[in-house]
């Protein structure tokens, strides 16, 4: 048997889920234990205790003389003292038993009133006369059986009550473990410490040792890259030194070689030394950084303009890095095609910047390499047309997975080339 479709109703967090779990055995417990209650014992109780009441009241009704002694009270009444319907409150479940014996073993009965917990009125009719039966509620059914009910709802809230509390505490570390590394993903480093039950802190050990091994290889990775930057950058200098010697016509051909050898090796080393996801995480205002950046590629001479702007916040974010990401992309935009817009768009869940331009844009198959390191695209996207080595998307991407998003790409539909957008979840 599938039980998918119970999924949509189910809660989606761990503190529902749990609410769920200590609330459906308690409730399913007290509704069979009040049913079984009801049925087996309550209305057992009651219909014997009506069906004695009932032989004493047809015995008073045959000598008046035994009212007294049996407790009840007889009163001829006018015709006009009859009610329309029988009486009783709609909560009062035990009256129901207590009419139906009543009008199943009490000879002319005509109605039986049972307007509160203290008395019964019954109107009986003899022939002509019609006669008013009045007697204690409790002769009838059981007056404390609401006690279980009330005892066992209050037992049941509290102690539930108490569990939740107590299975919250066993939960919060899990919250917070996974809060840990929800934000370790993004790039941000929050302390955590182990606690709760010894599964989760072999959990929350492991994940701190996974974190602190990372930390370290990116720590020697950059110590080690720093130092293969100074070895590459000596060999430059000194042909940078060796060229000035030669004459002009000689030289500028080939210092534009170093130049480009100085600027691919110096992309290189950003990418694989990670200074893409540099900075720490402040709360930016997206729509003023994006206005910044375009601002910067217009006084470069570039047809860069603001397309839109919705929404208004602050978002955290490592301005420098998402600086770079859209610099790349709109480097990109700019040098395949003509023009290129970007837009902004603030949501409560998500954040989305968004990267259009008008050349011949990428293949739908294509599009997943493109964000690959050193994947060049030929013909759609010509080596004459600039000198990049194929980072550009795969920095954006980077930047992107660090700030816990994704880059997409995909065709402009307002321009009809390429469109990258940058989503981040909130």
């Amino acid at each position: 048997m599938s039980f998918h479709w119970l999924k949509h109703y189910m809660p989606r967090g761990l503190y529902g889920r749990a609410a769920l779990i200590l609330l459906l055995p308690v409730v399913t417990l007290q509704l069979v234990v009040s049913v079984v209650f009801v049925q087996r014992h309550f209305e057992d109780v009651s219909s014997q205790m009506s069906r004695e009441l009932a032989r004493e009241i047809e015995l008073a009704v045959a000598q008046p003389a035994l009212a007294e002694p049996l407790a009840l009270e007889l009163i001829t009444v006018p015709e006009s003292a009859l009610p329309a319907e029988n009486e009783r409150r709609w909560y009062d479940f035990s009256g129901l038993v207590v009419t139906r014996t009543l009008e199943r073993f009490v000879s002319g009965t005509e109605r039986i009133l049972l307007p509160d917990d203290d008395y019964v009125i019954l109107y009986l009719r003899d022939g002509e006369t019609l006669t008013q039966v009045r007697f204690s509620r409790r002769r009838a059914s059981p007056t404390n059986a609401h006690q279980l009910f009330v005892n066992m709802m209050v037992f049941g809230v509290l102690m539930t009550v108490i569990a939740f509390l107590y299975l919250r505490n066993q939960l919060r570390p899990i919250t917070e473990l996974a809060r840990a590394a929800e934000a370790f993903g993004r790039g941000r480093h929050e302390p955590y410490a182990p606690a709760g039950a010894v599964e989760v802190r072999a959990a929350g050990s492991a994940f701190l040792d996974m974190r602190n091994r990372i930390e370290r290889q990116i720590e020697q990775r950059t110590m080690m890259l720093s130092g293969v930057s100074h070895d590459l950058r000596t060999p430059i200098t000194r042909l940078k030194l060796g060229l000035s010697m030669l004459e002009d016509d000689e030289r500028e051909p080939l210092e534009r070689d170093v130049e480009d050898m100085q600027r691919l090796i110096d992309a290189f080393l950003d990418f694989a030394r990670g200074d893409t996801q540099g900075g720490e995480a402040e709360p930016t205002d997206p729509i003023e950084l994006v206005e910044g950046i375009v601002a910067d590629a217009r006084r470069a001479g570039k047809d860069v303009t603001v397309a839109s702007a919705e929404g208004a916040g602050e978002v955290t974010l490592r301005p420098a890095a998402m600086r770079r990401a859209l610099e790349n992309l709109i480097g990109n935009a700019v040098r395949y095609g003509t023009r290129c817009e970007v837009s902004v768009a603030l949501t409560e869940k998500s954040l989305r910047l968004r990267v259009e331009d008008d050349g011949p844009g990428i293949a739908p198959e294509r599009r997943e390499d493109a964000l690959r390191p050193f994947v060049r695209l030929d013909p759609a996207r010509n080596q004459d047309k600039g000198t990049g080595v194929g980072l550009g998307l795969a920095i954006a991407a980077d930047i992107a997975r660090a700030h816990g998003g994704v880059l997409r790409l995909g065709q402009s539909d307002s321009l009809g080339g390429l469109r990258a957008d940058i989503v981040i979840a909130r």
